[in-house]
């Protein structure tokens, strides 16, 4: 018999999210991690708010929306209040009732705000990794690092001569104002961004477009491709070896450890500092007209080889944060607001990945 298209609701609804939402659904084991992560970060989020006064919106709350957005590649807040307006799993996972009002975007913002002021990200990717190594899923022996471009929220117009006067009203467009810089040298030493200060005109490669940008760097483990380090540098033609030596020694390995990376690693400087760390360098041999700083009494283990093999698998990270987690091009300026991002969606990565870990062994 023909069902009717009935269009009237019902009066009342007794229905949870939490009955909703399939048992076998991939973000439940995500949701529990990221449970017990807040559970800990409790007493550090409770200092960034005041004991008196009118209650803001939960910190657990935002940071769960936050991490939707990482997740889902939701391009703005405003959007992302929309989903939760409608979204019956995005409501499930923030921890929001079926009639809880949603916040206004503005309100979002400035809390927020207020995460991106703390350490909470770099807290939080901790925690993230305390599971990951209670799990046995980290390698405290072998490790890899890179750098990638985070293209900042920033045009080339902005790119103006330090000190050169405000330009007067423009004729054409004053929101969009045409600007001709053909013939012009332009360089970090005598321009900077009037939007962002901190974005630097770098390119990785000859041939390739200029752009106003970051360096994101990232040390990952060998075992399971996991992030155990993540920050953010201005660009620089020295940044990426400069943060990987930064990265190792916040490591602070235990023994002697091996640590991979591209041609970009292959110089003088950087083997000799990483051999009076005692670590092992692992980094591709850069002979391109010229002599590799890495000789046989390296290439000659097996273990080489093995680490040239790994190394490759950190591209995977970067391909999942710039192409799902909204740091390809940032929306956020300054150094410490875009680490803060790259941090975190660094942790969201290891989520990921470590559900993806525990279902294979499964």
């Amino acid at each position: 018999m023909r069902g009717q298209d009935t269009q009237q609701g019902g009066l009342f609804s007794y229905l949870s999210p939490e009955a909703r939402v399939p048992v076998t659904h991939p973000l439940r084991p995500i949701r529990k991690s990221v449970d017990t992560a807040l559970t800990a970060l409790s007493s550090k989020l409770a200092k960034l708010y005041a004991a008196t006064g009118r209650p803001s919106i939960a910190p657990e709350k935002l940071l769960r929306a936050l991490l939707l957005q990482v997740l889902y590649s939701i391009r703005s807040e405003r959007m992302l209040m929309e989903q939760l307006d409608y979204n019956l799993l995005f409501r499930w996972f923030v921890g929001l009732d079926l009639d809880a009002p949603i916040w206004d975007v503005t309100v979002f913002t400035k809390n927020r705000d207020r995460l991106l002021e703390g350490e909470v990200a770099t807290a939080f990717f901790e925690q993230v990794l305390a599971q990951a190594k209670a799990q046995r899923l980290l390698s405290d022996e072998h490790f890899t690092v890179d750098g990638t471009l985070i293209e900042a929220w920033a045009g080339q117009k902005s790119f103006k001569k330090t000190g050169e006067p405000a330009p007067g009203s423009p004729s054409d467009d004053p929101g969009n104002p045409s600007v001709n810089f053909r013939g012009e040298r332009r360089t970090n030493a005598t321009h900077v961004s009037t939007t962002d200060p901190e974005a630097r005109l770098y390119k990785k490669a000859a041939g390739q477009e200029a752009k106003l940008c970051f360096l994101g760097h990232v040390l990952m483990e060998n075992r399971n491709g996991l992030v155990v380090q993540a920050t953010v540098t201005p660009a620089t033609g020295t940044a990426e070896r400069d943060a990987a030596l930064a990265l190792v020694d916040a490591q602070a390995p235990a023994g002697r450890i091996t640590l991979g990376g591209d041609k970009n690693y292959d110089t003088a400087a950087f083997v000799a500092a990483l051999r009076e760390r005692q670590v092992t360098p692992h980094v591709a041999q850069h002979i391109t007209r010229r002599t590799s700083a890495i000789d046989g009494r390296t290439t000659r283990h097996a273990g080489y080889a093995v680490s040239q093999q790994k190394r490759k698998r950190i591209e995977e990270v970067f391909g999942w944060l710039k192409t799902v987690g909204l740091v390809r091009k940032v929306k956020l300026r300054g150094v410490p607001r875009v680490g803060w991002l790259f941090t975190f969606a660094a942790a969201v990565y290891n989520l990921v990945r470590m559900r993806n870990l525990r279902e294979a062994t499964v």
